[in-house]
């Protein structure tokens, strides 16, 4: 086996290991956890997806490892078999650990605040460019005048030295 041949090899087998343990990694949901009901299950499933671990931040409570996700997991379980509704879990969930706890925060209260932030800047910093640009144009060009002869051979005299 040459070099070459060697190498795509390995490279071959790091890309199939990596494709066989990329599922087990993307769901941190414990098999105790999974609902004996496909259909309540895939409920949580679809309320688990909008629901941010509070200690990895920017991941599902699905795809988190963490304690408290495998908690709020359990506490969604535990409301959908209770008979609520998943806005119901949702609400409730919210109300327990506050909207940060949302992936998709919605636009009321101190929200849109936020919300609005970036057309808000994006106004503004369109405003300060039309008005740069109108300011620059109506400016008077400079006029660069020649140098008179004695002002030449004064250069001429400095650049000699």
């Amino acid at each position: 086996m040459t070099r070459l041949q060697k190498h795509c090899a390995l490279k071959t087998l790091a890309l199939a290991a990596t494709l066989l343990l990329a599922p087990m990694a993307a769901q941190a949901v414990q098999p105790d956890e999974i609902l004996p009901d496909p259909a309540m299950e895939q409920r949580a499933r679809d309320i688990s997806k909008d629901l941010r671990c509070l200690v990895c931040r920017n991941e599902n409570i699905d795809d988190s490892n963490a304690e408290l996700a495998r908690d709020l997991r359990l506490l969604v379980r535990e409301r959908l078999v209770e008979g609520d509704s998943n806005d119901q879990v949702i609400d409730y969930v919210v109300d327990r650990y506050g909207e940060y706890v949302l992936l998709n925060p919605t636009t009321q209260g101190g929200n849109w605040i936020l919300w609005a932030a970036g057309p808000i800047m994006l106004v503004i910093g369109l405003g300060i460019a039309i008005s740069f640009t109108r300011r620059r144009a109506s400016q008077e060009e400079i006029v660069v005048q020649a140098l008179s002869e004695d002002e030449e051979a004064r250069l001429r005299e400095i650049l000699k030295d």
